[in-house]
């Protein structure tokens, strides 16, 4: 091989993986907190429990007037409200709502069980 030909090769092998390494970091999302749903047994999450699965995505939707918890945090799977972020996690994901922060959430788990606080569990991530 030609001294050329191999540091072309050596170089532009490297030049390929900084790239590739550059695109997995920007695609990356950090886990802010994942949560069970509360509630879900009171709204529509059985009715679409088949439409339910790791990897859906979520919305969050403050509801500062509610008039259980002025931290009130919603979670809807398209039209349909599944629940809340339970009260005792929901206080640093209200404010970060509250200041314009882009956050996506999606489906970490689900299970067949009977216990409502244990059939979805969903991650926060900062986007």
């Amino acid at each position: 091989m030609q001294r050329r030909t191999f540091i072309q090769a050596l170089f532009g092998g490297i030049g390929s993986a900084a790239m590739g390494f550059h695109l997995i970091a920007r695609n990356r999302t950090t886990l802010i907190q994942e949560s069970p749903v509360a509630g879900f047994q009171f709204y529509r999450g059985e009715a679409i429990w088949s439409l339910l699965g790791v990897g859906n995505k979520l919305s969050l939707v403050r509801e500062p007037s509610n008039s259980h918890d002025c931290d009130a945090v919603a979670v809807y799977f398209g039209n349909d409200q599944l629940g809340y972020i339970p009260q005792r996690e929901n206080c640093a994901i209200a404010q970060m709502l509250d200041r314009g922060e882009n956050l996506e959430t999606r489906i970490t788990k689900v299970r067949d069980e009977m216990n409502p606080w244990r059939r979805i569990r969903i991650g926060i991530f900062e986007a």
